[in-house]
């Protein structure tokens, strides 16, 4: 574990708001840490890329700590958590953006990267989320940020598991909106579109139609979740064009909804 600056111990305390950045090595997660930063706040990257981590640590005009973790492996939601408080650092707000996608029929991707999918995008952040929130109850204040997708409102034909994982998430955290708000905490779920990312490379979705219309900018999309989460909103749905495509999820019947994706997954 690495960090760009030194810190005192009273830099490590709850009132430095120490904000932790999955998946910050690039994309979305990247632009967040420096929204946070650019918010003064201190924070706490991790992902499995430690090259990049300390690249983006080393631009930050903010006490930056790295932690590089496999979130797909057993325990690594644990030992990152473990890793950060052993640093004597008190988290404030949880960021959980490490996630990924695969294109493709359901019954022909590889059974063991769907589970590595899950984990990543579903497991982790449960589990982080747990870990954390009891600690920001208990100080009345802080926050979870977490990274969906507009396809959380939407079946996924051609990318079933992965739009499975952003409707779970999504619903855990409107959930835990509910749940957190009486303490003053805010958990915030951010549902971007199509962004212009390393995504679509891994997932293979770089000549689906729906990665060839309206696609934002990860700098867009960052500012506009961080905003909103420190505006206390629920949900944040960056655009007008993808706010118009959840109301219209919304209001089509589920049969329409199940063909429309599977079109525009394609």
């Amino acid at each position: 574990m690495t960090g760009n600056r030194d810190m005192t111990a009273g830099q490590t305390g709850p009132d430095a708001r120490w904000t932790l950045v999955t998946g910050a090595s690039s994309g979305i997660g990247a632009e967040l840490a420096r929204a946070f930063a650019g918010e003064g706040r201190p924070l706490v990257l991790t992902a499995r890329r430690s090259e990049r981590l300390e690249a983006l640590a080393g631009e930050l005009p903010v006490p930056t700590v790295v932690v590089p973790a496999d979130l797909a492996a057993p325990g690594g939601a644990e030992g990152l958590v473990a890793a950060i408080e052993a640093r004597g650092v008190v988290l404030h707000t949880l960021v959980n953006n490490a996630g990924f996608g695969l294109r493709g029929r359901f019954a022909d991707l590889p059974a063991r990267d769907q589970a590595e999918m899950v984990a990543v995008n579903v497991a982790a952040p449960t589990i982080l989320a747990r870990l954390v929130l009891p600690g920001l109850i208990a100080r009345g204040g802080g926050g979870i940020l977490n990274v969906a997708s507009v396809v959380g409102y939407l079946p996924g034909p051609n990318m079933a598991a992965y739009y499975a994982t952003k409707a779970y998430l999504l619903n855990l955290s409107e959930a835990l909106y509910e749940e957190a708000r009486p303490h003053g905490v805010v958990v915030t779920t951010v549902c971007p579109g199509a962004t212009a990312t390393e995504f679509s490379q891994r997932a293979d979705v770089g000549g689906a139609k729906r990665f060839t219309g309206n696609v934002m900018s990860p700098e867009a999309v960052a500012r506009a979740a961080v905003a909103g989460h420190l505006a206390g909103r629920a949900v944040v749905i960056p655009g007008a064009a993808n706010r118009a495509a959840v109301i219209a999820a919304r209001l089509m019947p589920r049969w329409l909804s199940r063909k429309v994706a599977a079109r525009l997954q394609g």
